[in-house]
């Protein structure tokens, strides 16, 4: 097993490694692993390919969850791996402290996770705990070194993310009333903001759906 081989057993399911980490002693989830790789949806066209699921087809609950549950369990059985999710609990798995150790992610100036490349799309659908220690790429650096502006600071129409800890309920209060700055049909402003994600390739359609079942149901 090598990283190139891990990637494209990956992609074949339609999903993306954003990142991977040898757990160390601290890691008290991960104990007995020696790899430990975070799954985002494979973007560009990963929504054409999730809409011809059954599961969103069917319409079943949580959709989403339930294609990851499937299809990241399979991988994981595949490879002689554990699987583990960011939504099922309580107690949660700590993907945003586990996304930290990747060396690719980072805590952005509004305090939601960017990523080297996809930027604060970023996202995780799961992840796999391999039993043996693989070689890993170079991390990358945080994009948010090179941006000047930092739209993000600035875009949210109500700035939910003012006092360093996101307000949900304005959040959700404002896109639900109004919508200024069309977060329920195109997806967050701030994240859409953020220059990396822009060549990230992640649909509208995509994020829209995500902001309406927030809406609708909660974070």
């Amino acid at each position: 097993m090598n990283y190139d081989i891990l990637q494209q057993a990956a992609r074949a399911m339609h999903l993306d490694i954003l990142g991977a980490f040898h757990p160390e002693e601290d890691d008290s989830e991960l104990s007995g692993f020696g790899t430990l790789v975070m799954l985002s949806p494979l973007e560009p066209n990963f929504w054409d390919h999730f809409t011809t699921q059954r599961e969103f087809i069917d319409k079943v609950p949580n959709p989403v969850d339930q294609w990851s549950s499937r299809v990241v369990t399979a991988l994981a059985a595949a490879l002689g791996a554990q699987p583990f999710f960011p939504f099922t609990g309580p107690p949660y798995q700590p993907f945003y402290q586990w996304a930290l150790k990747t060396g690719r992610c980072y805590p952005s100036p509004i305090n939601l996770l960017v990523h080297d490349t996809a930027g604060l799309f970023v996202s995780f659908r799961g992840a796999i705990a391999l039993p043996q220690e693989i070689d890993l790429p170079e991390s990358g650096l945080s994009p948010c070194e090179s941006c000047a502006d930092k739209p993000c600071l600035s875009t949210c129409p109500v700035d939910a993310f003012a006092s360093g800890v996101y307000d949900v309920g304005a959040c959700r209060n404002v896109i639900g009333a109004q919508d200024p700055k069309s977060c329920l049909s195109r997806g967050c402003a701030a994240r859409r903001s953020c220059p990396a994600s822009s060549g990230y390739g992640r649909l509208e359609e995509q994020s829209s759906y995500h902001m309406r079942v927030f809406l609708e149901n909660g974070p």
